[in-house]
């Protein structure tokens, strides 16, 4: 009875890298769309947008190393809300195209914040964008993409040895090794939104002036 459980706690390698790629191609699929999104807006979007990025990097500028930062709490909730949310989708079953569909949505965020930022500044605008975009990402992505591929792989066994199947094997071994992705997920979000907290708010206030065009001090 227990042995059973075994094979569904060894994931094929060669499907976790399909699942991954598959993932990973979904996520850049987004980043393109998103990007696409940010030079179809209308000329009042566009000017609305400018005007409050302009308003930002001018605060910013000003702050320098002292620059606006997002509270850590806010910025771990934030992440943390993110990667629950696919944690229980795939507790749920049912809820896996939605798993599908928020790592789609975190590459089109993304990909519409740098491709407004670009679109206004040019190459600077690319730089300031990744300063403010890709540190934190460092750590979120590959725990969204390792999330979602947990999710999937959780769901899947449900679905084959609860309801197709019918086995009487306990799911509890692959519950919990499914319960400590969902807590290593929860550390990269934390890492991530150190980084969110400390790190990129000074990258940014310093590469503001220079986006601006504003005298070095």
């Amino acid at each position: 009875m227990g042995t059973a459980a075994g094979p569904a706690l060894r994931v094929n390698v060669k499907d976790q890298v399909h699942l991954y790629l598959f993932l990973s191609v979904l996520f850049l699929m987004g980043v393109v769309f998103g990007a696409l999104m940010s030079g179809a807006l209308t000329p009042e979007q566009r000017q609305d947008l400018d005007r409050h990025l302009g308003s930002f990097l001018q605060t910013v500028s000003l702050g320098g190393e002292t620059a606006p930062r997002p509270g850590l709490l806010s910025a771990f909730g934030l992440h943390f809300k993110w990667t629950a949310l696919i944690w229980l989708l795939g507790v749920s079953v049912v809820g896996l195209p939605l798993v599908l569909a928020l790592n789609f949505l975190k590459g089109l965020l993304i990909g519409f914040t740098v491709g407004v930022i670009v679109s206004e500044y040019s190459w600077k605008g690319l730089a300031f964008a990744l300063a403010g975009v890709v540190p934190q990402n460092l750590f979120v992505v590959p725990a969204l993409l390792a999330g979602s591929a947990a999710a999937i792989s959780f769901s899947g066994y449900l679905v084959k040895h609860r309801f197709l199947q019918k086995t009487n094997d306990s799911a509890a071994p692959f519950f919990v090794k499914y319960a400590g992705v969902g807590l290593s997920l929860v550390v990269a979000m934390f890492a991530a939104a150190l980084v969110e907290t400390y790190l990129s708010p000074v990258l940014l206030g310093r590469l503001a002036p220079w986006v601006l065009g504003l005298p070095a001090e």
